[in-house]
């Protein structure tokens, strides 16, 4: 199975407001491998970049001058994604402006649901870990992957903690699991050989009870009985 991490930097938050893409990062997985093929591209997106988003990814206006269009990378940045499962975390925002920048080129792409599968990481960290913080960051922490290196938001940085996370989400617990249970059946396992190999080595003596132990022993129930219910008798009986 092919899957691809992605994640994108934008000059703001609404595609409403006319924000478009400037850099995007994908990782590729392949049978929940990372294969390190990626793919990795900054673009111009023909105006400025918000305060606010600077402040999140550092990426400057000047820095983009000479990049390319998201016209000019499309059909390589869509050839890399195309019949994958897309793994992305809080999807709707970047498919969104993915369906944005490919609405603008006045083409024939289509929403990018019709190309590639769409998992949403953020929605099932929710599912997994209700209640609790579930950013990127977050996930991280709570999951041991570094990240000490992510001053600031970047594309390919983040579907590389991405993929890392996913995987970590999605095999860990089950790998723990797995684990933990096959030490706990060689457990039993050893233990059984241990009592199994004691039980040879000792020579069990058994002892019946002669004629007049057996008198005993009834004489014995038939008081029992007197003072109340004697099970052995019911049962023998």
């Amino acid at each position: 199975m092919r899957q691809v991490i992605l994640d994108t930097e934008t000059t703001g938050l609404s595609t409403d407001l006319g924000h478009r893409i400037i850099e995007i990062g994908c990782v590729e997985l392949v049978n929940r491998k990372l294969t390190g093929r990626h793919y990795h591209q900054y673009i111009n997106p023909q105006r400025d970049i918000d305060d606010g988003a600077m402040a999140v990814h550092g990426i400057t206006n000047d820095f983009l001058q000479n990049k390319p269009y998201f016209a000019d990378i499309s059909k390589e940045f869509m050839d890399f994604i195309v019949d994958a499962e897309l793994i992305i975390h809080n999807a709707p925002f970047d498919v969104g402006f993915i369906n944005y920048e490919l609405k603008l080129l006045k083409q024939s792409w289509k929403p990018i649901a019709d190309y590639c599968r769409i998992v949403d990481t953020l929605t099932m960290a929710r599912q997994l870990h209700v209640g609790q913080r579930n950013s990127l960051d977050a996930l991280c922490k709570r999951y041991t992957i570094d990240s000490s290196q992510r001053e600031l938001h970047g594309a390919l940085l983040d579907a590389n903690l991405l993929a890392r996370v996913y995987l970590a989400m999605t095999g860990g617990q089950a790998t723990l699991f797995a684990e933990a249970e096959a030490n706990e059946v060689s457990a039993q396992q050893q233990t059984e050989t241990v009592v199994a190999s004691h039980i040879k080595r000792v020579n069990l003596c058994v002892t019946k009870a002669d004629e007049a132990e057996l008198v005993d022993h009834d004489k014995m129930l038939q008081v029992m009985a007197q003072k109340g219910k004697c099970l052995w008798l019911e049962t023998v009986e």
